[in-house]
């Protein structure tokens, strides 16, 4: 049973996550002029360079005018060439036209440029997108000073071009965030270009910062916080586990994964044993002494070496392919196991671990075929009931898993884990009394194991009975350290979350994470725990670097990519805190309230 963890600031986060993306649309309320007439560019489609009736030089006689200012009736008509191409997307003006400019009083110029943005916004609703790129940008030249709604609004008709100019949203929304950093239209749009662009890790710090400006409030972006994640998290997870050399998880969980089938004995060794079958007797003596980096090595070796006989072979099978389970290698596992099952079919623990892989691959279908083949062969084996009991636990099934609990505990009462497994799962059923007094038995039957004093705690922390729920994983704890090394640190983990939920006594639960982490430095709850109450304290930078150690740890895929979401995730808003840091302590005060 997986100890329970407490609910991330990034979970809660995206719980605000509801909609589809909605369309991005730049304003279009026009301002009203409070002058005279009206004041409008006019420009020639010619290109550049050409003799331009609107764009050439007046004559002297025309020049020698007065020039007409806003006061005039009829407003100023600025004569101009179409801006020129420097490079695409970037815009200027001939010299007259910005010397006419130059002359113009501010409260004329912030006029004008507000008279083109409207006309912009005019032209945008009418998906005129260059024709508005060209208003946007003669507003931007004619502004006194940098607007970034400006910017943005052109940003937004460079993303609805075809095809849409992605380089250039960037750019105009990197001017409208110099402007605004909070200016969250423009964070949206810029996210948007860079996802397009696969600059993922950028696009996330950008939904990031809108989701959390927008105060959790803008559902596209959170959702588009969440897409952006697990398509990171899993481009990353694909490189790591194609270039990483396998390797054996913390000894907790290899060591709960063997604790979890009953022993059996050694196998007899022929009457004249080659130095194969010799090396797999010392693999099984390793594994049943908790060696298992020995145990590897050595099964490695005598399949190397050769087996004499056929039960020897399908046992070296059955363990390597264990091994390779364990260690990520999920398709090396199924094709070693199917072998052994192949060679020797009444090895029913092969069928079991065969069942297993099938899971976590989620065929669920040949899983429950494989504990029929076991049965078939040797009905009478308790662990084939405890096993379909587990996956049958693990699909909500709680009355059939309770009817395999007690069908193995029939065949061998000698067994903790079908006890304790049938009290959780009376427990889930509703059956509070039944689940209680069966745990309250096998803590008696079994006075010198930590299990049930542990899983025990976690029911009752689940009822927030608190001291109750201490006092028995401190007895686990008494009871783990009482065994020859290692220990099993789990209770102190779950002693730390109890702590946590009672008090709030995070440096105490710390404590308990990072006194379980000295005995199991690869504990992979001990760091998921301290990560998580890094991030509820606002420790944002320990938290990532938490998040990093728990991907290094991760054995499966889909654990690799929930931690590497995790790590993501608290990058981002690490990122946040450093560009918005005014906003720190608010954030760290949202991340509080949502994780009480």
């Amino acid at each position: 049973m997986a100890t329970t963890s407490s609910t991330s600031y990034f979970e809660r986060i995206q719980d605000f996550v509801a909609e589809n993306k909605k369309a991005v649309v730049i304003g279009t309320a026009a301002a009203a002029l409070a002058v005279g007439g009206v004041i409008y560019y006019a420009s020639t489609s010619r290109g550049p360079g050409c003799d331009l009736e609107k764009g050439k030089p007046r004559d002297k006689k025309k020049s020698s005018k007065k020039r007409k200012t806003v006061n005039d009736s009829d407003g100023p008509l600025l004569e101009e060439i179409k801006p020129k191409v420097a490079d695409e997307g970037q815009y200027y003006y001939n010299l007259e036209a910005l010397e006419e400019i130059a002359r113009m009083s501010a409260e004329e110029r912030t006029t004008l440029a507000g008279t083109l943005k409207t006309r912009g916004n005019t032209l945008y609703q009418n998906r005129k997108f260059q024709q508005a790129v060209d208003m946007y940008t003669r507003a931007i030249q004619v502004a006194t000073k940098s607007e970034s709604v400006y910017y943005s609004n052109r940003a937004a008709c460079y993303m609805n071009m075809t095809p849409p100019k992605y380089d250039l949203v960037v750019q105009d929304c990197d001017e409208a965030l110099r402007a605004d950093a909070s200016y969250v239209k423009a964070l949206n749009r810029r996210a948007n270009a860079l996802e397009a662009l696969s600059r993922n890790q950028e696009a996330l710090r950008d939904f990031t910062a809108a989701t959390i400006l927008d105060k959790f409030q803008n559902e596209s972006a959170a959702q588009a916080v969440e897409r952006i994640l697990k398509k990171i998290a899993m481009e990353k997870a694909a490189v790591i586990l194609s270039t990483r050399e396998p390797r054996l998880p913390s000894f907790t969980f290899v060591s709960a994964y063997f604790a979890a089938f009953r022993v059996r004995p050694l196998p007899a060794l022929p009457e004249n044993p080659s130095t194969g079958d010799n090396t797999l007797l010392l693999a099984l003596e390793a594994l049943a002494a908790a060696d298992y980096a020995h145990a590897v090595s050595l099964v490695n070796e005598a399949m190397e070496q050769g087996i004499s006989w056929e039960i020897g072979k399908a046992e070296a099978l059955n363990l390597r392919g264990t091994f390779k389970f364990l260690m990520g290698d999920v398709s090396g596992a199924k094709d070693d196991l199917y072998e052994s099952v192949k060679i020797y079919p009444s090895l029913t623990q092969s069928w079991v671990k065969i069942a297993s892989v099938h899971m976590e691959q989620g065929e669920g279908t040949k899983a429950f075929e494989c504990f029929e083949e076991a049965i078939k062969h040797n009905p009478q084996d308790p662990d084939i009931y405890y096993h379909r009991g587990q996956v049958l636990f693990i699909t909500n099934e709680f009355k059939d898993a309770a009817d395999n609990y007690t069908k193995s505990s029939e065949l061998d009462d000698t067994f903790v884990f079908s006890h304790i497994q049938l009290a959780v799962a009376l427990y889930k059923m509703g059956e509070l009394a039944r689940s209680m007094a069966t745990f309250r038995r096998t803590m008696t039957n079994f006075p010198q194991r930590s299990e049930p004093q542990n899983y025990y705690g976690e029911l009752l922390l689940d009822q927030q009975r608190f001291v109750d729920a201490v006092d028995k994983f401190d007895r686990a704890v008494e009871l783990e350290r009482a065994k020859p090394p290692p220990m099993n640190v789990l209770p102190l983990v779950n002693k730390g979350l109890a702590i946590y939920q009672w008090k709030q006594d995070i440096a105490a639960a710390e404590q308990c994470c990072d006194e379980a982490l000295k005995i199991d430095p690869e504990c992979e709850p001990a760091v998921a725990t301290l990560a998580q109450l890094s991030l509820q304290q606002g420790k944002i930078d320990r938290a990532v670097e938490m998040f990093k150690r728990q991907a290094e740890l991760a054995r499966s895929e889909p654990e690799l990519i929930n931690a590497l979401t995790y790590q993501y995730a608290s990058t981002a808003q690490l990122e946040f805190t450093r560009n918005y840091p005014e906003m720190a302590e608010q954030l760290a005060q949202i991340a509080r309230s949502m994780a009480a």
